[in-house]
C-alpha cells in the first residue's frame, strides 16, 4: 500500500515540478494571447508528458503487477492531453482564483484517474471513501466549516451593539476584520486539535503586539475595548469548539 500511495505522490509532485518550477513566464504570456496556437503550450504538455513517463517507468520497474510499457505510455498519454485541454480553457477564462483551483483540481482528478487505472483496483478509493466518512474526519470537517462564515454571522451579531458606536470609515480593508477572524479561528482550532494549546497564547501575543502601535495612535478607548472583545470572543469560540471537537473524538 506504501508503495502504491508513492506512485501517486510522485505524479502529484511531477505535475508541480512541471506546473511551477519548469514552465516560464513567457510559455503562459503566450498561451493566454495564442490559445490553441501557442506553441509553448505544446511545450509545457510535453514536459508533463515525460515527468509523467519518469514516474510511471520508476513504478514499472519497483512495483510489482505493473501494467508495462503500455501502462507508461497510456498514462503520460492521458495526462499530456487532458493537460493540454484543461489548460486551453483556462487560458480562455479570467485569470481569477476560481478558476486556477478548479484547474488544479481537474489535474489532480485527471492524475488519480491514472493512478487506480495504473493499479487496477478501486480498493484505495474504497479505503478513501470509508476513512472520509468516519466520524473523526466529518467532526473535524463540521467544526471547520463552523469557525468560517456561520461563527463571523455569530460575532458580528453578539458585536454589532457596539460596532454602531464606532466610526464607520475606520481606514482599513473592507471586510478585513472578518477574514482576519476567520484566519485567527482556523489556527486555533487547528492548535486545539493539535494539543498545542500553549501556541494559541502565543497567537493571542502575537496579534497584540502587531495592534498595539495602531491602537495606541487612534487614542480610541471604545476602538481599543472593541477590538479586545471581539479578540477574546473569536478565540473563546475557535477555543471551545476545539476542545469539544477533541472530547468527542476520543469518546470521553
Amino acid at each position: 500500500m506504501n508503495g502504491d500511495l508513492s506512485l501517486l505522490l510522485g505524479l502529484i509532485l511531477a505535475h508541480l515540478t512541471g506546473d511551477f518550477l519548469l514552465q516560464p513566464r513567457h510559455w503562459v504570456e503566450e498561451r493566454l494571447q495564442r490559445l490553441h496556437r501557442s506553441r509553448h503550450l505544446l511545450h509545457h504538455v510535453a514536459v508533463h508528458a515525460c515527468l509523467t513517463a519518469l514516474v510511471l517507468l520508476v513504478a514499472m520497474l519497483l512495483l510489482p503487477d505493473s501494467p508495462g510499457w503500455l501502462g507508461v505510455a497510456g498514462g503520460a498519454l492521458a495526462v499530456a492531453a487532458s493537460h493540454w485541454l484543461i489548460d486551453y480553457l483556462k487560458a480562455r477564462l479570467p485569470g481569477q482564483l476560481r478558476w486556477f483551483i478548479l484547474d488544479q483540481a481537474l489535474h489532480l482528478l485527471v492524475l488519480c484517474m491514472v493512478w487506480l487505472a495504473w493499479l487496477g483496483s478501486l480498493v484505495p478509493l474504497q479505503a478513501f471513501a470509508t476513512w472520509l466518512l468516519s466520524p473523526t474526519v466529518l467532526g473535524v470537517a463540521t467544526a471547520y466549516l463552523i469557525v468560517t462564515r456561520p461563527l463571523s454571522f455569530v460575532i458580528a451579531m453578539l458585536m454589532q451593539r457596539w460596532s454602531s458606536q464606532l466610526e464607520e470609515d475606520s481606514g482599513t480593508l473592507a471586510q478585513a476584520g472578518a477574514r482576519i477572524g476567520m484566519l485567527e479561528r482556523l489556527l486555533v482550532l487547528s492548535l486545539v486539535l493539535l494539543d498545542q494549546l500553549t501556541a494559541v497564547g502565543f497567537l493571542l501575543a502575537a496579534k497584540s503586539v502587531l495592534r498595539y502601535g495602531d491602537l495606541r495612535e487612534t487614542k480610541d478607548r471604545k476602538l481599543t475595548e472593541y477590538v479586545l472583545l471581539g479578540t477574546l470572543v473569536s478565540v473563546a469560540s475557535a477555543l471551545l469548539l476545539g476542545l469539544l471537537v477533541r472530547l468527542l473524538v476520543s469518546g470521553g
